[in-house]
Order: C-alpha cells, then structure tokens, then sequence
C-alpha cells in the first residue's frame, strides 16, 4: 500500500481570486455544499475506536475521565440541537421578541457555565508533564501546541504529553476552549470563513509573536489539531504582516487534520525568484529546494484519507489553487482523535515510551502523481519518512545540528 504525498503549492498567482478571499456567504455556501458531497466520512471521525497504543492517553480510552468526557459531550450536543431547532419554532409561533431573546440568552450563559465547570476549568496554558526533565540542548526551541474541536483541558493535556513522549520535548498547551461539539462546529465556520479571530486565536499568536522575538530561541515549533488549523493559518496571516522575514525563519508549522480553508507563506522576495518561475505556474513536480524561497521555512500537513474534517479541509483545498502551502502527507484510513488516530499510527509508542523506529504509515513508499527526478530518484522508491521532517524529531532527535544563538534583531 502507498501513502500519498502533495509537495507543496505553487507561489504563482492564480488566474482567479484565490477562494479564501471571497465572499463570506460564498464561502459559507460552497462549505455547507462540500459538506453534503463528503458526509459518508463522517462515521471516519470516530472509526477506529481501537487500539489504544498510547494507553489512557488515547481520547476513546475508556478510562473514568474518557467516558465522562464523551458523556458529557452527548448530553450537552442533543441539547444543543434541540435549542438550534427551538430558535425558529419560536419566531414562527410569534412569541415576543424579548422572551426569546432572553432564551437565547439563557442557554448561551448555562452551556458556557457547565462547559468551564466540567471541561475548560483551569488555566489556558498548560504544560506537559512529559519529558520529566527536558535536555538542555533544546533549551534554544519553544514548542507549542494547539487543540481541535470539543477539547477539554483533559484531552488538552493528554495531547501534549503525548507529544512529550513523541519528541522529547516540554510542550506549551494553549487551550482552545470547548463549548460543546455543536456549537464548536458553528465557531469552525465563523472562523473560517468570516477570519473571525476569536480570544485564543489572539492569545496563541502573542505566545508564538513573544517566542519568535525572544532571542534565547532560535526554533519556534508550532503544531496544531484540526480546528487548531484554522487558527494556525489566522495566526501565520498576522505573522506574515507583521514579524520580520529574519525571525519568521525561526519558524515551523506542522498540522494534523488541519480544518482550515488556506494557508499562506509567500516569497521572500521576488528577486529570489528565477524569473521562469514567476512567468508560468509550477507543476506538482517543482524541484523540491523550492521550499527554501517561502518566508517560513517548514510547513507540513499530516491526514487521515477518510477522516470528514481532513476531508473539508486541507484534502479539498490542497488540490484548488488556494495558497494552501506545506508539503502535504495523506494517509489511507480514517480517524480523527489526536493522539488516539494520528499520533498512534504516524508516531507510534513501544512499550518504554519511546517512537519506534518503524511503523506502518513512515515506512510506506510515497506515491506523488507527476513526480519526476528532481524531487524523487526513480531507482529507489521514498518513503514517508524520507520526506518528513517532523519525524526526524522523534525521540529527543533533530533534523539538524543546534543553530548558533541569533544575532540581536531590530525589534519592531
């Protein structure tokens, strides 16, 4: 079996308006239609519900926590249909406008209030508790992660300790509050398609905007989860606006089910550009150093094939011209949970807590339609894990020797 592999987008522009610039309401139509296309992969948000080979750290674990979590969420997610379908059954029974606003309102306040009592309690920035002592020849790297969808601070937390054990690293959780799977879903589409920052949108960039000007860093990783991914891309928009060129360098961004509906990381410069690749569009088959021309170095996304929110987000939009850059690496299966479907089967755990050397999905080969010699050697097929950056991490590793402290930048 082969995995599939998307380098990365072209720079070109586009003969049309790229489609994340457009209307609001169009893009908000064109996502309802796409999610009606692509609705039999909704069952591949949950499937499988097993193994579990991160133990309790996995979201299906049925662990006293795990099934109170998933509890809860189904309470709270019947509730919340039945109120959206009550709101229009009370404007057609003409009831005052004040009573049902007041309803609205009263709804809006207990869901938020039960939400901070059983799953957003605490604070917003977590660490992990994996590593229990961090090597201190990463000490120059800030590491910080972002959650998806109906994502309380136990799964937060259970998240970035699994990136601990994944990579040796202490991670920096920023919790993207749930308020229900519902109403998390409707939060998604303001987002996404209005750009609507909402507050852990502001205070993740002034955490990834403070580490890039620190100057005892000098590597900023961001990874980001489904919903995560849209506010990775809000976040690289203002920091492309914003951040010098120089310290953006410090950057990478790697996504796993990233939701969103684009992802920008331009040029440079157009003098660093050979005048031939300005003039027509690059094919799928653009030599690979190509990469080193965009202002943030490493961008790569991770995918399940049958997962639905893989599947309205970056599986769609790599495959428009749509600014979605980043080397794009789709696996065949489903699955949506975190750890339990992305971390377990592309960073897989032995039994001392370490990633394996090898595992199904990094030893695949790589299947790229339209690849030639200038990013692939035909005598000798490559795997996953020869094109993955992020896997050079496993284990504490790095993909290269630790970078000489930066030279004092110019602040802003």
């Amino acid at each position: 079996m082969l995995a599939l592999f998307r380098p990365p987008q072209s720079n070109a522009t586009p003969d049309t308006p790229l489609p994340y610039t457009a209307s609001p309401w169009r893009l908000l139509w064109e996502d309802i239609l796409l999610a009606f296309r692509s609705a039999s992969a909704i069952p591949g948000i949950f499937w499988p519900l097993m193994p579990y080979n991160s133990g309790d750290l996995d979201e299906l674990y049925p662990s006293p926590g795990n099934i109170g979590n998933i509890a809860f969420h189904l309470v709270l997610s019947l509730l919340q249909i039945v109120f959206l379908v009550s709101i229009p059954v009370c404007i057609a029974c003409m009831f005052p406008a004040l009573w049902v606003g007041a309803y609205i309102a009263a709804f809006l306040w207990s869901n938020r209030i039960l939400c901070n009592i059983f799953l957003n309690r605490g604070s917003h920035v977590l660490k992990s508790r994996v590593p229990e002592v961090e090597d201190p020849g990463h000490s120059h790297e800030h590491w910080i992660f972002i959650n998806g969808i109906a994502t309380g601070q136990r799964w937060l937390q259970s998240n970035i300790d699994r990136l601990g054990y994944t990579f040796g690293r202490r991670i920096i959780g920023l919790h993207n509050p749930t308020a229900g799977l519902v109403f998390d879903i409707i939060q998604c589409i303001i987002q996404r398609d209005f750009s609507y920052a909402t507050p852990d949108v502001r205070d993740a960039y002034a955490l990834v905007r403070v580490a890039l000007l620190d100057q005892k860093y000098t590597k900023v990783v961001l990874i980001v989860h489904s919903q995560g991914g849209i506010e990775g891309g809000l976040i690289a928009d203002w920091l492309l606006d914003e951040i010098p060129q120089g310290l953006l360098r410090k950057l990478e961004i790697y996504t796993f089910a990233n939701a969103a509906n684009h992802f920008n990381n331009p040029y440079r410069a157009l003098s660093e550009v050979h005048e031939d690749i300005l003039k027509q569009p690059i094919q799928r088959n653009q030599k690979a150093n190509e990469e080193d021309l965009n202002t943030i170095l490493h961008i790569e996304h991770y995918a399940n094939s049958r997962d639905f929110v893989s599947v309205l987000g970056v599986l769609n939009f790599t495959s428009i011209p749509n600014r979605f850059m980043g080397r794009l690496f789709i696996r065949l299966g489903s699955g949506h949970m975190f750890n339990q479907h992305y971390m377990d089967n592309m960073f897989t755990l032995g039994t001392d807590g370490k990633v394996l050397d090898s595992n199904d999905f990094m030893d695949m080969e790589i299947d790229a339609p339209g690849s030639d010699t200038d990013v692939f050697n035909p005598p000798q097929r490559l795997k996953v894990k020869d094109l993955s950056r992020l896997w050079l991490y496993r284990n504490g590793g790095s993909p290269e020797k630790p970078p000489e402290q930066l030279k004092p930048q110019n602040q802003i």
